[in-house]
């Protein structure tokens, strides 16, 4: 009513004026405010706040958490938490596993082996001694071989998840790296690459070393692939290194598809995905058509897909290992692009050159007490009065 007291006269005034007035934005601003009715029950309703003594007590924490999981899975009316952050499929399907087949051993199983070496254990006296004296040390390797045979595929699987990996080179599929994937970088193997971890262009600038455990008579296809590299298609990628039919473990004696490159990720990209993915064949796979001229500096030439290459030869090989890292530009990416890509080096930021100060005056007419600071050789400055 208030509001209405002040607003008639204004009306009244910019009418006999000429103005054009927009009165209806009141009404309208107005009918956005109205709430609507609930389209449920809200939650706790039917709790009587004046009689909290009479409601049912939990008497236990187990009996607490069962209740709270039972409301946990009832379907409400309005959204909650878990509806905004799960991340729905637009088809319908869950993401297909085309990794290599696994048989777990039941659990009565590990169960049991792990009680036989606690058992075995207890009864070593050397063993206990140690332990006692605190002097028992960890074999490492031991502790790694043990989990790459156990946990590591599948945390492995979680970070490729993280990084987004599988969403960028596997749409709707997946897959659980079973076989161990060791890419090392440097004459002295001192550049590992992990899962994620940071190297610099300058360390991967030749071929690395790879290494994992393969049969004799096995054949293997090796992938090194950028998603987030491609200049001008963000659906596509460059392929860095791609060898086929591979004899056990022996890279070199592979069928060489793509010769190497080293990352060059733009300037002002930020850091790149750089993947490595082993593919376990069934049997030798004409690569013809594949092939790239060798050496081969053509970035059009280089566009590859990931999905596309797995799509054509996916009934006679198998994705099985996985390593990847994250790169960042440096001063070996502007050789990279001038000497082999042969082509001008594209960057992505803008760099503010230096300030200009004009020749120093002997006597600085009307100039500030720290006027000497803008030509000192150094950093410190000399602080004046005001």
């Amino acid at each position: 009513m208030a509001l209405r007291r002040v607003v008639g006269p204004v009306l009244s005034v910019g009418t006999g004026l000429r103005v054009k007035t927009s009165a209806r934005f009141f009404k309208t601003a107005g009918a956005l405010c109205r709430r609507a009715a609930p389209l449920g029950p809200m939650p706790n309703e039917g709790i009587d706040t004046k009689n909290l003594e009479a409601l049912e007590k939990y008497r236990s924490y187990t009996r607490y958490l069962q209740v709270a999981e039972e409301a946990n899975d009832k379907d409400v009316w309005w959204k909650t938490y878990r509806k905004h952050t799960e991340k729905k499929c637009d088809s319908g399907f869950e993401p297909v596993d085309i990794g290599l087949p696994h048989c777990r051993p039941s659990r009565k199983m590990e169960a049991k082996e792990r009680t036989r070496v606690m058992k075995q254990n207890k009864e070593n006296p050397d063993l206990e001694r140690a332990a006692r004296l605190r002097t028992f040390r960890i074999q490492l390797d031991r502790v790694k071989s043990e989990w790459e045979k156990t946990n590591g595929p599948y945390h492995i699987q979680r970070l490729a998840e993280h990084y987004g990996i599988y969403q960028d080179l596997f749409p709707m599929a997946y897959f659980v790296p079973r076989v161990m994937l060791r890419v090392a970088y440097g004459d002295d193997s001192s550049a590992m690459v992990h899962y994620g971890n940071r190297l610099s262009p300058s360390q991967a600038s030749r071929a690395p070393h790879i290494n994992f455990e393969a049969e004799d008579n096995s054949l293997w296809t090796l992938l090194l692939t950028s998603p987030d590299e491609h200049l001008q298609d963000n659906e596509q990628e460059y392929v860095h290194w791609l060898v086929g039919n591979i004899p056990g473990n022996a890279v070199h004696s592979g069928q060489e598809v793509c010769n190497y490159i080293a990352p060059f990720p733009a300037k002002g990209t930020g850091y790149h995905r750089y993947i490595f993915i082993l593919f376990k064949q069934e049997d030798i796979i004409d690569f013809s058509s594949d092939v790239l001229p060798s050496p081969c500096h053509s970035l059009k030439q280089r566009s590859f897909k990931t999905l596309e290459f797995y799509r054509k030869h996916e009934d006679l090989f198998t994705p099985a290992g996985l390593a990847f890292f994250q790169c960042q530009w440096d001063s070996s990416v502007s050789s990279t692009f001038h000497t082999l890509l042969n082509m001008r080096e594209p960057v992505f930021e803008y760099e503010r050159p230096p300030v200009y100060h004009p020749p120093q005056k002997k006597y600085p007419h009307k100039q500030p007490l720290r006027y000497m600071d803008r030509y000192r050789d150094g950093q410190e400055h000399t602080y004046g009065i005001y």
